[in-house]
């Protein structure tokens, strides 16, 4: 029996600086969802704006989960060109990030 692929998902939380204006800041997700079409580990990528009604969210405003056959995958992904190229242009509008990297595990009780 052929062992089921481990996929690895990828999360991360973005507060953008203050002075990074509205739509640069829609600019730079589109060219983020673009990223799933260029980089041949990235299997799929969401993205949503927080919604939480509880105000627990530090500040952070944007979601992202990225999803991996495994984890070189990612490690491809972090030197691809287009990825590097798209570090180098969100990062000075980032006041702070967190990545959070998983394997999906099944919980049965």
């Amino acid at each position: 029996m052929e062992k089921a692929k481990e996929f690895v998902r990828r999360v991360l939380l973005f507060k953008f600086k203050a002075e990074t204006a509205p739509d640069l800041v829609e600019q730079l997700i589109k060219d983020s969802s673009n990223l799933v079409s260029l980089v041949e580990s990235l299997k799929s990528w969401h993205m949503g704006k927080d919604a939480s009604i509880e105000n627990l969210n530090e500040s952070f405003t944007h979601v992202f989960e990225l999803t991996f056959e495994d984890a070189k995958g990612i490690a491809a992904y972090m030197v691809h060109p287009a990825h590097l190229e798209f570090h180098d242009r969100i990062c000075p509008h980032l006041e702070k990030i967190v990545v959070i990297d998983y394997k999906p595990t099944p919980f049965h009780t």
